[in-house]
């Protein structure tokens, strides 16, 4: 038994997922419709479990639990809310000692070990939330995948995929597909890096 961490990330065709300090993952040119975010559904949906930076994690809690009730949105919106708000996560933190949804914390000077623990105990994928997070678990070799969701739009500017990370990784495309206006999924299997 052991999990795999798949670090899921809408991104640019220059590989940036913010154009502008703040965004945090909501830019506006970014073409999520409504097949693309049932494919979102359906991928949450399956994970064994989620983890997520504090910075993610609290824009997640900011709308995801209010959105399963709201009716003024449609019904794949709130979909998602319940799956987020039911699903098992993994908030990683300095300055957080609780959170609510199905959530533990965890923090401190040994966070990716505890993570690495984690993922010998659970079977089945764990989304990755967060750059931050996600270039770390990359550096110590965790990271065993890349969804990435492309938007077509060039930034020139803007946050990368992977905070300051200057090793090569070799990765292997195992799937690929197309949604509305232009955007693909692909996802990538990282090879097991040599130092």
């Amino acid at each position: 038994m052991t999990g795999r961490f798949v670090y899921w990330m809408n991104v640019s065709l220059d590989l940036m997922i913010d154009q502008v300090p703040g965004e945090n993952g909501g830019g506006d040119w970014m073409r999520i419709g409504e097949s693309l975010h049932r494919e979102f559904n359906a991928r949450a949906a399956a994970l064994a479990c989620g983890v997520e930076g504090r910075v993610i994690y609290e824009i997640m809690e900011n709308f995801w639990p209010a959105a399963r009730t709201d009716e003024s949105l449609p019904g794949f919106l709130r979909e998602y809310g319940e799956i987020w708000t039911t699903m098992p996560k993994v908030l990683v933190s300095r300055t957080r000692t609780s959170a609510d949804h199905n959530t533990r914390v965890i923090g401190g000077d040994d966070a990716i070990e505890q993570l690495a623990t984690l993922k010998k105990e659970i079977d089945g994928d764990i989304g990755v939330g967060g750059a931050t997070l996600a270039t770390q678990l990359l550096q110590a070799d965790l990271l065993d995948e890349l969804l990435l969701v492309t938007h077509p739009v060039i930034l020139g500017r803007g946050r990368p995929l992977f905070d300051h990370h200057d090793r090569r990784i070799e990765l292997d495309l195992i799937e690929q597909a197309s949604f509305e206006a232009g955007v693909t999924l692909h996802r990538y299997a990282v090879r097991t890096s040599k130092a």
